[in-house]
């Protein structure tokens, strides 16, 4: 495993991240992990040389920053481990359990820090664009969590780079802390963020994260993962493009002696768009797999051959989530 430097700040991170989200609790979606099965996989993350996980206070509903968070300082100095969650979606049914209100930013914050065991975080994420809320608001309360001590890089997700951009404008004018890390979706199928966002912060220096590289399971294999059948979020693959990348996914890593999900994590790791990829694991293979892809390049004519079928679509964001993203110029 190797290390790199996050962004511009002073932090070294593994060349790959365990995202955690199958940890938690099996009563909050079916393919979610109970405590005993997660371990396991944590331990062999570590093994492996992985320092950087990513969890959410939405996830199983706080269960996953407990199982994750407690057990990985059970097995290592915290001062080794770089720790994000994240903050944003519903916790309850009360209106103010949600969103980026400095309300609710300054509750979570606490909450999460008690249900992982630390005293701090390495990085704490909005999981989304608050259109709800007024921008000031969400950043000085943000800042408010650095000034205290308990986080110490703030990061966003899933949002238009305008969006984004506008946050740190918003930041920097009043004095507060910028984002250092920006979380997108990016894989073979879904390559929107080319356009705006990793240009903008390649642009400013800002460390880049990236969730699904194998599109929600699609990649992985035929008929995708036990996950792919609970995922809202799969519906933004599956037309005759999605089907053709996948095919040729397929016929690389057949030539390769290598599984799909070695060729797509490679694809993505590998990006001329510096990143560290996010992988979820529900099984120790998983994980294995995805670090095994950080040392499979592939050369010029692979990856030419991979990108050819993709066409301009939709972003993918939480304000429009669940809608697939068709192509901009059909056929």
């Amino acid at each position: 495993m190797e290390y790199i430097r996050f962004g511009q700040t002073g932090l070294e991170v593994s060349q790959l991240c365990l995202g955690t989200m199958a940890m938690g609790s099996s009563a909050w979606k079916g393919w979610v992990l109970d405590e005993a099965a997660s371990i396991p996989i944590l331990r062999r993350a570590l093994d492996l040389g992985v320092t950087f996980f990513d969890m959410a206070d939405w996830y199983s509903t706080g269960r996953n920053e407990e199982v994750v968070g407690q057990n990985l300082l059970k097995m290592s100095p915290r001062d080794r481990l770089v720790l994000a969650t994240k903050v944003y979606y519903p916790m309850s049914d009360d209106p103010n359990d949600r969103g980026l209100s400095a309300q609710h930013i300054g509750t979570s914050i606490d909450r999460s820090l008690a249900r992982i065991g630390t005293d701090y975080l390495d990085l704490y994420v909005i999981h989304a664009f608050d259109v709800e809320t007024p921008v000031e608001e969400t950043m000085e309360a943000l800042h408010a969590t650095i000034r205290a001590g308990k986080v110490r890089c703030l990061g966003a997700s899933t949002m238009y780079t305008w969006q984004f951009a506008k946050m740190n404008h918003v930041a920097a004018s009043n004095g507060w802390t910028s984002f250092v890390n920006m979380q997108c979706q990016y894989n073979l199928p879904y390559r929107e963020e080319e356009r705006e966002m990793l240009p903008y912060c390649y642009d400013q220096g800002i460390g880049v994260t990236t969730f699904s590289p194998l599109a929600r399971g699609f990649l992985a294999r035929a008929g995708g993962t036990p996950r792919t059948a609970h995922d809202p979020y799969q519906e933004c693959y599956g037309d005759d493009i999605d089907r053709e990348i996948a095919r040729r996914v397929r016929e690389v890593a057949l030539h390769r002696g290598v599984t799909m999900a070695h060729v797509a994590m490679a694809w993505v790791a590998g990006s001329p768009n510096p990143n560290v990829p996010i992988v979820g694991a529900s099984k120790i293979s998983h994980l294995d797999v995805a670090v095994e892809a950080l040392g499979l390049r592939l050369d010029a004519a692979e990856r030419a051959f991979l990108e050819a079928p993709y066409r301009p679509r939709d972003v993918i964001n939480d304000q429009n989530p669940l809608r697939r993203p068709r192509a901009l110029h059909p056929g």
